[in-house]
């Protein structure tokens, strides 16, 4: 890899993330910020068009919408590829899963429902946990909590977290998940992996998975504190990206936790 700073443009630069995005590039020296890019007809001081943004970077960092990162991944694709597309979106149907992992074909991307080093860690702990405690006596429950602008639910890294905890158990998050409780119910049924959300004021991040059993509980929790740490990971992850072949790859990749 090249000793020159990673080239960066920033997807959705006017929206939360995209402003943390670019104040954590200004203090790095492994990677700088070439072009700021929003939504067409979007109006802001340095904005560049789409096509500018892509002339001049090796890595574009996007928390937008899926439908917006999959539309820049295809992009990126009919140009040839060249370009590292780290994605932090979150909430993708199907259709989008698949033509993302068609772009893939041609474009190294780097995708997470969460940067943060804590979750990563956090997933590894919660894996370990759910494979040593058995179904027949420990219920998981992923709780999660966000600002009430999020418009997907469970958050992409409650659902990273369910994975973890089906990964450790050796069983299909699809078939065992248990997203929604309303009226009666019935009992819990055995090995369910459960979901409880929270949306509200300004609330950032917090995540926590519960094994309950029937005399004791065992609760393991992280908060993000502020937004820079995913801006800092996402960062983190293009520079990883270089000279990677094209593919889908995650943060537990970039920091080592699993292999490439």
């Amino acid at each position: 890899m090249s000793s020159s700073p990673v080239r960066i443009a920033v997807a959705g630069a006017l929206g939360r993330m995209g402003k943390a995005v670019s104040a954590t590039l200004e203090g790095r020296t492994d990677a700088v910020a070439v072009a700021r890019f929003d939504r067409p007809g979007a109006e802001g001081e340095g904005l560049v068009a789409l096509e500018s943004a892509l002339a001049d970077a090796q890595a574009i960092i996007d928390f937008t919408i899926p439908e917006a990162s999959v539309a820049l991944a295809e992009t990126i694709a009919a140009a040839g590829g060249g370009i590292a597309l780290i994605i932090g979106s979150t909430g993708f149907t199907a259709e989008q899963d698949a033509r993302l992992t068609k772009a893939a074909e041609t474009v190294t991307i780097v995708r997470s429902g969460n940067f943060s080093l804590g979750v990563n860690m956090l997933m590894g702990l919660v894996r370990q946990a759910a494979a040593a405690l058995p179904a027949s006596d420990w219920d998981i429950e992923v709780f999660e909590a966000h600002h009430k602008r999020k418009i997907d639910a469970p958050s992409g890294t409650a659902l990273m977290l369910g994975q973890a905890a089906a990964d450790g158990r050796g069983v299909v998050l699809s078939e065992v998940e248990d997203r929604a409780r309303d009226g009666v119910t019935g009992p819990r049924k055995e090995g369910s992996i459960g979901f409880s959300v929270v949306r509200g004021g300004g609330i950032i991040g917090e995540h926590s998975v519960i094994f309950a059993g029937e005399s004791e509980s065992l609760t393991i929790a992280h908060s993000a504190i502020d937004r820079g740490l995913f801006a800092r990971g996402a960062a983190a992850a293009a520079v990883w990206a270089q000279g990677k072949a094209p593919g889908i790859y995650d943060m537990q990749q970039v920091l080592g936790f699993k292999a490439v």
